[in-house]
């Protein structure tokens, strides 16, 4: 799904830019799915992936998308996924520009 999603903003980005040349970058922490997506010789333990898997090897190899790995420390879309403790939580709201609404976003007119 994720590879869909940023072929179809790569082609948005191309068609208002005219130049996007690199491929997307995705982060992943399995570094056995990124090994599986970057390797098209299947073996006994990858033959229950089904043939729709291979669309991100497909990507991969045409330079579509990059596969990167990423610690598991530091996967910010764990804050949609994972209850997190509460400094991890607000450290991964500070990267992803998240503000605290306890505070007024506009002034306000008293009379």
């Amino acid at each position: 799904m994720a590879t869909q999603e940023c072929l179809w903003l790569k082609r948005l980005i191309r068609e208002m830019m005219s130049t996007l040349n690199h491929p997307i970058q995705i982060y992943c922490v399995s570094e056995s799915a990124i090994n599986i997506a970057r390797n098209l010789v299947f073996h006994a333990c990858t033959k229950h992936i089904e043939t729709h898997y291979c669309f991100v090897q497909e990507k991969v190899l045409t330079h579509d998308i990059e596969l990167l790995k990423i610690r598991t420390k530091k996967q910010v879309a764990d804050i949609f996924t994972k209850a997190l403790a509460k400094a991890k939580f607000e450290s991964f709201c500070e990267v992803l520009g998240v503000i605290n609404s306890k505070f007024p976003l506009r002034g306000s007119v008293k009379f």
